[in-house]
């Protein structure tokens, strides 16, 4: 290009690309981590950042370039030059994001498949929702709860089941978001990192009630302690729906 030299403006996106990726790194985000998938994610998005970044200086830096040198002179009336296009650069701007996007693809399915390798000793836990609450079923315990307890440093196996609308499981500590569908079982698999109290959200719009949609969650200490709390629990009611029916049953409240 004429009037700046090549590297003076690949110096330019360069040190935009770190002052924009510093800024945008510098918030917790996510808030704090609560499960072995949250580093992992975290570290995801870190990296998609910075990728970001790296698109939106380029942007801006060549956007200011043209309007600074293309600029309309006092006086100049007249039409601009033609232009042909510029095979090279047409090029570039197709490779470039083709690369950047294979390249979250592949990172994201990496992480993915690492978070949801399944532990043979994961515990299962059904995740009921209706409007507007949620309760859970421990099948192994025999046992039922509007609360939802787990112990730390266990996978949990998470099966998900809608009794009306669409709802969306999502505890932020744990990162791990997945719908609840009507009709059919969704999964999610989360180990929990430390013994806290949290709340589970649901994060898809589901009616009027949808904001006080939400329920307790205790990681327990240890396996013994969350043994404790199951044998206090109530067992699961006969009447209970069926994993994946697709006629919708309202539990008892």
């Amino acid at each position: 290009m004429r009037g700046v030299p090549m590297a003076k403006l690949i110096a330019a996106v360069i040190v935009l690309t770190v002052i924009t990726s510093v800024i945008m790194l510098i918030p917790n985000w996510n808030g704090q981590e609560g499960s072995t998938a949250a580093p992992k994610i975290d570290d995801l998005l870190d990296v998609m950042i910075v990728l970001s970044s790296f698109v939106f200086s380029i942007v801006m830096v060549m956007l200011t370039y043209s309007l600074w040198r293309w600029r309309v002179r006092p006086g100049d009336e007249g039409d601009g030059a033609p232009i042909h296009g510029n095979t090279r650069l047409e090029i570039a701007w197709t490779v470039i994001p083709t690369v950047i996007v294979l390249f979250g693809a592949i990172y994201s399915w990496i992480t993915l498949s690492d978070i949801e390798a399944h532990d043979p000793d994961r515990m299962v836990v059904d995740v009921y929702g209706q409007q507007y609450e949620w309760h859970f079923n421990y099948p192994t315990q025999g046992v039922t709860s509007r609360e939802l307890h787990v112990p730390v440093d266990r996978q949990i196996e998470f099966r998900m089941h809608s009794l009306d609308v669409i709802h969306s499981f999502w505890v932020p500590e744990w990162r791990i978001k997945k719908d609840a569908v009507p009709g059919i079982t969704t999964r999610a698999y989360i180990t929990p990192t430390k013994a806290e109290d949290l709340t589970l959200v649901c994060t898809e719009l589901c009616g009027f009630g949808h904001a006080t949609m939400r329920a307790p969650v205790v990681v327990e200490p240890s396996q013994s302690t969350f043994d404790q709390w199951a044998n206090s629990q109530p067992p699961i009611p006969a009447s209970e729906p069926k994993p994946g029916e697709t006629t919708p049953t309202q539990v008892k409240r």
